[in-house]
């Protein structure tokens, strides 16, 4: 959620900025509420007042053996005109808190401007495209040998969309989850940390995926109305929500291996051959809360930690920064990893890390305290460490030969079992 002392301060810029966003605010109508707020605000205060003053004069009137009755009968009447003021107040707060809770965040002043992802900027690469000497088979078709990777058995449990993966391809998809929790645990500092899968609607809130993007999520209906998760950066930056962390326990660093469920609401027709967009996916999250000066300098960093998984596979891939009109929703700036498939001869999405600011923590009330007592929200930042199953698909593609073999990448050896070679 936006800061509402910004908006209230400085609407026009807000509004300017969000437009680049293709996002237009209805500035009349927040100013309306805002303003009816404020009014409903001073005139309860103002009852408040009254009703203390009254409440004096009726132990004045009984200490002096006067009637009390004509001014109790006063009293009830202000303090029943000040209950219906504060239950029309509590209407337009939660009408200001839903048209808050619908806008995004505010791009950062380095994000490109741009509508799409055709105006995302390129920031570098790594690695070469390997140059085969056959037509290259894209994953699909390389795992459909020996029946590994199964589509059909998958719809007949569940749907469309959804895989059962055997065998050798099981087994590279927990190798690849061990090796990348490793990675992150033993190399980079992260505290492993597992969560739920299923979260109540004030976690999604806290993250931005309610109200706005509530259809893009399963929700669970029974005695308590639970929602699967659409990634674990929901349930591990809502550890956080409603505490105040010291100074000294920042950076709070996580990883998080889980599966995550996505409806794909808009994306009919959007890449349904194969895994590249399931329901279920299985995905190693990075999630940082910080001090807010130093947000960026953790972006920077959990972006690295994401590439050097893509180093380690030798697997090649670029950097993009991604548009005004490209970031989601919570966001204030992303980098997009995107690797290399032959199989497809493009570079496909396989990781997006981005800093929050303060939006999410904001409506988490996830704060800190600094050195000097002050209190202020903690900035939270998210990457993908990596996506699993995007990535098994590079490895399926890059890494096959001319009989359909797949040579196993050396980083990933020690936890194959001593399958160096699938065919």
């Amino acid at each position: 959620m936006l800061d509402l002392k910004l908006i209230r301060h400085s609407m026009d810029d807000v509004a300017a900025r969000l437009k680049t966003r293709g996002v237009v605010i209805d500035t009349a109508k927040l100013a309306a509420l805002e303003e009816k707020r404020k009014a409903m605000q001073v005139e309860m205060q103002t009852l408040q007042n009254e009703r203390n003053v009254r409440s004096k004069e009726v132990g004045m009137a009984k200490a002096a053996g006067n009637d009390v009755a004509p001014v109790l009968k006063s009293l009830k009447e202000l303090s029943d005109t000040l209950k219906l003021r504060e239950e029309q107040f509590a209407v337009i707060q939660t009408e200001l808190d839903d048209f808050l809770a619908r806008i995004p965040n505010l791009p950062h002043e380095s994000v490109p401007v741009g509508k799409s992802e055709e105006d995302n900027q390129f920031v570098r690469k790594w690695g070469e495209p390997k140059q085969f000497s056959f037509k290259p088979k894209d994953h699909v078709e390389l795992g459909a040998a020996h029946h590994w990777m199964d589509f059909e058995t998958a719809a007949k449990l569940t749907g469309a969309r959804f895989v059962v993966l055997r065998g050798p391809l099981a087994r590279l998809q927990r190798a690849l989850i061990q090796f990348m929790l490793d990675l992150h645990t033993v190399e980079h500092g992260y505290q492993e940390i597992a969560v739920p899968y299923l979260v109540n609607a004030a976690s999604l809130y806290g993250t931005g995926q309610l109200p706005n993007l509530k259809e893009d999520v399963f929700s669970v209906y029974g005695e308590t109305n639970y929602y699967l998760i659409p990634t674990s950066e929901v349930p591990v930056s809502n550890t956080v929500r409603d505490e105040i962390i010291a100074a000294e326990n920042l950076p709070l660093k996580y990883v998080c291996y889980s599966s995550c469920f996505r409806s794909e609401a808009g994306s009919y027709g959007k890449d349904i051959r194969g895994m590249l967009r399931q329901h279920q996916f299985e995905k190693v999250e990075l999630v940082q809360i910080v001090e807010p000066a130093r947000s960026y300098e953790a972006l920077e960093e959990i972006t690295k930690h994401a590439e050097t998984v893509l180093q380690r596979l030798q697997l090649p891939y670029r950097v993009m920064a991604l548009c005004t009109g490209d970031i989601g929703f919570a966001a204030a700036k992303t980098y997009d990893l995107e690797v290399w498939l032959p199989g497809q001869d493009k570079y496909r999405e396989i990781s997006s890390c981005s800093n929050t600011e303060a939006f999410q923590a904001r409506r988490m009330k996830a704060r800190w305290r600094d050195k000097e007592g002050k209190i202020d929200n903690v900035h939270t930042l998210n990457g993908s460490g990596l996506a699993v199953g995007r990535t098994l698909i590079a490895i399926l593609e890059n890494y096959q030969d001319e009989l359909g073999r797949i040579h196993i990448p050396n980083a990933l050896k020690p936890y194959m079992g001593g399958i160096t070679v699938i065919e």
